[in-house]
């Protein structure tokens, strides 16, 4: 009887699917800063450049989740020419951003000796804008890396630094702060950069990039955000794939997380090292005493979806679980193309473009409950092409072609709905696409109930 009630059990439990590593593959993200708002995890991330060398970075973007392994991309939310102190256009390294008295904190970091910003924004989607108009902190070269901790009391703490921990308590107003600049004396022996500290179940936790390089993430634990902060282990041993590496830790959902970073995309088509990192994710699983259990090095395979995904409402094509060969871009759309008097704006747009022969786009875990009559995609034609919609594998069952016959229409947004056949139950889609040349530029998606 006991092993009947497991197998009805199991039969009834929702469907699950397993994500993917790096979970961004349209740009090169690093230095993940995950936030959890209204059922929503907000990713934040610094982003290399296509042509990196070294480290060229000019802008932070966010990503967003409600299943952990769809993602999708709302674009450059702050850069560096939101802070007009700051004298150069590279150097956007790792932000932290934080909720409180409902507004948003986005701490940036500039490195050799600039300083750590502060925006503040509304939203958690910006505009982010900088309230004091000059660095928060300003104490040296090692002025990179922050992250925030808001204690149960209510004080705030600042950390940060490489190859030194640093700490502050932030006033209430989070965009100053009161004494002077702490330097931990109890930092890991192994600590490098990159700290990431958090409070769960009265632990105080400290996880940061461990002994460059590579580097690995290792953790401390303590009684107190102000230390002394004791050394526990690895969460993740450094692996000669990944030169760094950059934590950030969240609960959601019943369910622990730990972000990071590879190379992965880049060793796709790379053999030499370039700073063009990729983000991970994995589970992370505490011990009964609070501590943490060792992860191997990020898998491919990466975390199981919670939930799943509304087809029949619009979803984003920037919204995917993996992709090849496809990119992203913003553009704004105006009343008239002239450059003195453009008129009214019509709309703000980022989709996903760079499209070719065999690239695709896949969305996992979409329920199909109220089966499917046809489906509605907006596009802007390039030379044209098609869209064979597959489910569960790249080459798996054809449910519809979306046929893009017009070319030269790369300006002109147009929504196009074509039957598909009828389907029941979650499945993976793929979006494949067919043609020549540059085929079209690819807004949104939405399927029509049967």
């Amino acid at each position: 009887m006991k092993i009947i009630h497991i197998l009805i059990a199991s039969f009834l439990l929702p469907l699950v699917c397993s994500g993917q590593n790096p979970i961004i593959q349209t740009k090169y993200t690093a230095d993940p800063a995950p936030l959890v708002y209204n059922d929503t995890v907000f990713l934040y991330t610094s982003h290399d450049e296509d042509d990196a060398f070294g480290f060229k970075m000019q802008d932070w973007l966010l990503y967003t989740s409600t299943d952990m392994v769809n993602w999708t991309e709302h674009g450059v939310i702050a850069s560096l020419k939101d802070f007009r102190w700051v004298p150069y256009d590279n150097g956007a390294w790792a932000p932290q951003c934080i909720r409180r008295n409902n507004k948003f904190y986005l701490y940036c970091p500039m490195p050799n000796g600039i300083g750590i910003g502060v925006l503040v924004s509304d939203s958690p989607y910006g505009p982010f804008k900088d309230p004091i108009g000059k660095p928060l902190i300003k104490n040296g070269v090692q002025d990179i890396d922050p992250t925030v901790l808001i204690d149960d009391d209510g004080q705030a703490y600042l950390y940060w630094g490489n190859p030194d921990l640093y700490y502050v308590k932030l006033n209430e107003d989070m965009v100053s702060y009161s004494g002077g600049i702490v330097k931990e004396p109890t930092k890991p022996a192994n600590y490098q950069e990159g700290p990431w500290v958090w409070k769960r179940n009265g632990h105080y936790y400290l996880s940061y990039a461990s002994t460059c390089c590579p580097e690995g993430i290792g953790y401390a634990m303590s009684n107190s955000p102000k230390g002394p902060w004791e050394y526990k282990g690895n969460i993740m041993d450094g692996d000669k794939r990944s030169n760094g590496n950059h934590p950030g830790i969240i609960d959601y959902k019943g369910n622990s997380y730990v972000f990071g970073f590879n190379y992965a995309i880049l060793k796709q088509t790379m053999a030499k090292h370039y700073e063009r990192r990729s983000i991970c994710l994995e589970t992370l699983i505490y011990n009964a005493d609070g501590t943490i259990q060792k992860l191997p090095f990020w898998t491919n395979s990466g975390v199981k979806q919670l939930g799943s995904l509304n087809p029949y409402k619009r979803v984003e094509a920037e919204t995917m679980a993996w992709s090849e060969g496809v990119k992203t871009e913003f553009a704004t759309e105006w009343e008239r193309n002239v450059s003195w008097d453009k008129g009214k704006k019509i709309a703000d747009r980022l989709f996903v473009t760079s499209i070719h022969h065999g690239d695709y786009i896949m969305v996992k875990g979409v329920d199909f409950s109220k089966g499917a009559s046809s489906v509605d995609v907006n596009v802007s034609s390039l030379f044209g092409g098609k869209i064979e919609i597959r489910t569960d594998k790249k080459d798996g069952p054809l449910i519809g072609t979306v046929n893009i016959n017009t070319s030269a229409e790369g300006d002109l947004w147009k929504t196009i709905s074509t039957p598909v056949k009828n389907i029941k139950g979650i499945h993976d889609v793929y979006f494949v696409f067919r043609g020549e040349k540059d085929l079209f530029n690819f807004d949104w998606w939405m399927f029509n109930a049967k």
